[in-house]
């Protein structure tokens, strides 16, 4: 899905709780294809399903790629979710598959981090950016007056360290 630049200064706002969810792959053994190359195939069914099924609670999800594998930044409405996706579907039997053929070898490293985020615990900007992350997973606002600064984003108060430039007018 191709993302068009939004000029400005945008912050993305959730209306409840959520949960991050990391994921990623590194291949440690490049020359060993047979086992990284299904490890690597194994994350876009899972994301396609997911946002087939938002029952499930997925959110959104953003792939980056990096010079020894990906990562998945996810956006899930609660732990719970995540954790019963993570026991059934396409994950469950790639972390079979993953088990099976390369277990504890050191051929292809895989780790998670999961953050559960309170309402208003978090803060984020977004300048002449596609949306992204929470801008994807969330509402975006302009960057003004209580969400001019991280600090106030956060909801605390202080003046900004340099004067704001002002969004285009749409």
């Amino acid at each position: 899905m191709k993302r068009r630049v939004i000029p400005g200064r945008f912050s993305a706002e959730m209306e409840d709780d959520f949960v991050v969810f990391f994921i990623g792959m590194r291949v440690n053994k490049i020359l060993a294809l047979h086992k990284w190359v299904p490890v690597a195939r194994a994350m876009p069914p899972m994301i396609r399903e997911l946002y087939q099924h938002p029952e499930l609670g997925f959110i959104s999800a953003e792939i980056l790629f990096n010079t020894r594998g990906a990562t998945t930044l996810q956006y899930w409405k609660s732990y719970e979710q995540l954790e019963a996706y993570a026991r059934g579907g396409f994950h469950l039997e790639a972390w079979k598959r993953f088990n099976k053929s390369i277990g504890t070898d050191g051929s292809v490293g895989i780790f998670h981090e999961t953050y559960k985020v309170t309402k208003g615990q978090y803060e984020s900007i977004y300048t002449n950016m596609p949306p992204f992350g929470l801008g994807v997973a969330g509402t975006l606002s302009p960057s003004v007056g209580r969400r001019e600064t991280a600090t106030r984003r956060l909801g605390g108060m202080n003046e900004p360290a340099l004067e704001t430039p002002p969004n285009p007018e749409v």
